[in-house]
């Protein structure tokens, strides 16, 4: 849905029915020399009715409003054929689960702190123009995903992730420091959302990182791969498959 070519700074609807809070976040994204162009809006209606009849690179968009909230109308922006990327700005940190279920570049907190909103402009960038924003390559490095723990939002390195096990209708993040967390996403969401990061299927129940793999085992017929000092098992359908990508990361034939 971008309008502004690549080469252009970039075209940005701001939404917020709370008019100090608007004008405040468009001044600030105007004083981006990376933002071309700045477009309030106070409600979902005028988003919707702006949107027919102009383009834009992406939304920075608050949750609580009135009539369709932040995260409705995100879900409606988000069954456009060319969905633009969405920056949630917020006072309440509960949200952030959901918005990265949307699919959120970010989730910036107010009051918004011009070195934060900056970030925020860098991440849209890396998803719009991976050159200009310096997005990473499959190493999975610059996105971060929302997990909560005991009423606790906090905002991990998908590079940190080494493996992901499922548990039923959710995903158990394991990462490099030892901690897991259990998100409400299916596995295969996952698999299907970050496989251009590196994530690769080894079995009904895991994915695991590629960089993060150690070893590649094999013994009387039963594959496992080590991972930061965890031995997983890989299932006799994907074995073959795992060594293959593995040897080409590698450099190897």
């Amino acid at each position: 849905m971008s309008g502004t070519g690549a080469a252009a700074g970039l075209r940005v609807l701001v939404v917020d029915d709370e008019r100090p809070a608007l004008d405040e976040l468009a001044y600030l994204l105007g004083a981006d020399d990376r933002v071309a162009e700045v477009l309030p809006c106070g409600s979902a209606t005028d988003v919707l009715r702006l949107l027919r009849e102009r383009e834009v690179d992406c939304v920075f968009l608050d949750v609580q409003m009135p009539g369709l909230t932040g995260l409705e109308l995100a879900e409606v922006l988000s069954r456009f054929k060319e969905p633009p990327p969405i920056v949630f700005v917020t006072a309440h940190e509960q949200h952030a689960v959901e918005a990265f279920d949307l699919r959120a570049v970010d989730y910036v907190l107010k009051p918004v702190r011009p070195e934060r909103l900056a970030e925020a402009v860098r991440r849209v960038l890396a998803t719009t123009r991976p050159a200009a924003g310096e997005a990473s390559s499959t190493d999975g490095g610059g996105a971060q995903v929302a997990v909560e723990r005991g009423g606790v939002t906090r905002f991990i390195d998908r590079s940190d992730i080494t493996h992901v096990e499922a548990q039923g209708d959710y995903a158990r993040l394991h990462t490099t420091g030892g901690d897991s967390y259990l998100v409400r996403i299916a596995l295969t969401t996952l698999e299907e959302d970050w496989a251009e990061a590196g994530f690769h299927r080894i079995h009904r129940s895991l994915l695991v990182a590629l960089g993060h793999v150690a070893e590649l085992r094999s013994d009387a017929g039963r594959t496992t791969v080590v991972v930061a000092g965890t031995e997983l098992p890989v299932s006799r359908r994907h074995s073959r498959g795992l060594r293959d990508v593995l040897v080409r990361r590698a450099g190897g034939r």
